[in-house]
């Protein structure tokens, strides 16, 4: 995957300036690729431990197709729900964002924000399959998704076929503590805004009804010991759906909908 010299490699150097990288492109296929174990599904997890930041592929920010990325000081509580998509053979064999060469059979995977290396587990929320893999690459810079795993961890979780799905990611310590269980299919919503005034969240409400953007409604949360009044639009079970109400959303000028988290 020649995503460190398309990516990050420039910016290992940047210092607090940008760092404008060239989009990554898929590559000729290597002229030999080995074929994939005979039981995917066996190979292990990666193991979380402790290790140094990268020295390269963690530059402050980054931009990519005019879009700036900000890489996170730590992975510490890091959760969110998504998209997750795979990459294989295209980038077999190449460098990744901190330098390593891609292997399509390890258990790895790249995302925009994340410190590398990072330990987090993927969890498919469409069949409720697990898995642990190393964050060492930077993307997927495509559409709403949220991380790009490898072959491997995409069979284990039963995505191969479809391409992508819908999953939480949470960042796990040197010990590999475990993560809740996730949510039901049918307990997804996209968050369309928050707000601290609970008339703000009824305005943007009756806004999406009126432009005919699924089932909208407002849930009311507290944030330490304040209310906070969270626009929802769901359920969506699927990539699909998810991909068409956060562009449907953009139409009406929310840019930043996102799959709730809580």
């Amino acid at each position: 995957m020649r995503r460190a010299d398309r990516l990050l490699a420039l910016c290992a150097l940047a210092a607090l300036s940008a760092c404008r990288v060239t989009p990554p492109q898929p590559q000729p296929e290597p002229p030999s690729i080995p074929p994939p174990p005979p039981q995917v599904e066996k190979i292990p997890d990666a193991v979380p431990r402790p290790e140094p930041r990268s020295r390269h592929g963690n530059p402050p920010f980054y931009e990519v197709y005019g879009k700036r990325y900000h890489v996170l000081a730590s992975s510490d509580g890091y959760f969110e729900r998504g998209v997750a998509s795979w990459y294989g053979k295209d980038f077999h064999g190449g460098n990744t964002s901190n330098g390593e060469k891609y292997d399509m059979y390890s258990m790895t995977a790249a995302h925009k924000t994340l410190p590398l290396p990072a330990y987090v587990q993927v969890t498919n929320l469409k069949n409720g399959k697990s898995v642990v893999v190393r964050v060492n690459d930077r993307g997927p810079f495509v559409a709403n998704r949220l991380i790009d795993l490898s072959y491997s961890a995409a069979a284990k979780l039963g995505m191969l076929r479809e391409g992508t799905t819908l999953v939480e990611v949470r960042s796990l310590d040197a010990a590999g503590s475990a993560p809740a269980l996730p949510p039901r299919p049918d307990e997804l919503y996209v968050q369309a805004g928050a707000f601290s005034e609970e008339s703000n969240a009824n305005r943007l409400v009756e806004r999406l009804r009126a432009a005919g953007i699924g089932v909208a409604f407002v849930r009311r949360d507290a944030v330490n010991g304040k209310p906070i009044y969270r626009v929802r639009v769901g359920p969506v079970p699927s990539v699909a759906e998810f991909d068409r109400v956060v562009q449907d959303l953009r139409g009406v000028g929310i840019a930043d909908a996102r799959l709730a988290v809580d």
